[in-house]
C-alpha cells in the first residue's frame, strides 16, 4: 500500500504565496518522478510542474519562473512553492508520484486527493 498525502492549500489574495507538500509513504522501493498537477473547475487537469530523482525538472509555460518544485528523497516528499499566485491559479492541486514497490514490480503512479488553492483578486 502506497499513501499520497498533500498539505498546504487555502485561500490567497493575488500576488500572495503558498507553500504545498505531499508526503509519499508506504511500501516503497523508489519514487522515480514526482509532480504536481491541478484542475479548475471546467478545466482538463493539466501538469504544472514535475521533478525527478535525479532533480531534473519541468514546468508549465503558465507558472514558470514563478512557481518552484523540489523534493527531499530522504522523506519522499515533493514541495511546490507558488509565488506572484494569480486568480487563474485557483484550482485543485493533486501529487503525483510514480513508484515501485518491489524489485520485480512495474512504476505504477500514486494520486493524492487533492489539496484547493484559491487565489482572490
Amino acid at each position: 500500500q502506497v499513501q499520497v498525502v498533500e498539505s498546504g492549500g487555502g485561500l490567497v489574495q493575488a500576488g500572495g504565496s503558498l507553500r504545498l507538500s505531499c508526503a509519499v509513504s508506504g511500501s516503497i522501493l523508489s519514487i522515480r518522478t514526482m509532480g504536481w498537477y491541478r484542475q479548475a473547475p471546467g478545466k482538463q487537469r493539466e501538469l504544472v510542474a514535475e521533478i525527478t530523482s535525479g532533480f531534473s525538472t519541468n514546468y508549465s509555460d503558465s507558472v514558470k519562473g514563478r512557481f518552484t518544485i523540489s523534493r527531499d528523497n530522504a522523506k519522499n516528499t515533493v514541495y511546490l512553492e507558488m509565488n506572484s499566485l494569480k486568480p487563474e491559479d485557483t484550482a485543485v492541486y493533486t501529487c503525483n508520484a510514480l513508484v515501485r514497490t518491489d524489485w520485480r514490480a512495474p512504476l505504477n503512479a500514486y494520486w493524492g486527493q487533492g489539496t484547493q488553492v484559491t487565489v482572490s483578486s
